[in-house]
């Protein structure tokens, strides 16, 4: 199975000067726990989580007025549709991370999670004769 069999097409792009709260908020709106950060100045295509936002907000950190752009990962390992599930699942176990963005054509496509990786392999695995 591939990557672009599981992933989700629903991207939420932000960008850089939005607040984590606003992000937080688009995040839950959209039932996603990530989004594609676009901003040219820092490189072009980055990734904040979830996670990102929970870390600030334990850290005491304001959520109106902590941007985006201070939490997002820029160092992005990407995924492409033609991959295997199984090499993404190696890339995200690798790199200690839930999330990849999938480009197509140096364009955002989607996002694979591992939930969307698991959602794939369990019906999977229950048709295997034990």
């Amino acid at each position: 199975m591939l990557v672009r069999d599981a992933m989700s097409t629903v991207v939420l792009t932000i960008g850089p000067a939005h607040t984590l709260r606003q992000a937080a908020a688009l995040m839950a709106a959209r039932r996603v726990g990530a989004a594609v950060v676009w901003d040219p100045d820092a490189g072009g295509i980055g990734i904040l989580t979830e996670r990102d936002i929970l870390i600030s907000v334990g850290l005491g950190q304001d959520p109106d007025t902590e941007r985006t752009h201070a939490h997002t990962t820029n160092d992005v390992v990407f995924a492409t549709p033609a991959w295997t599930l199984e090499e993404a699942a190696r890339a995200m176990a690798h790199g200690g991370f839930r999330h990849l963005v999938v480009l197509d054509r140096d364009e955002p496509a989607g996002i694979v999670s591992v939930r969307d990786i698991i959602r794939c392999w369990v019906p999977a695995r229950r048709q295997v004769p034990a």
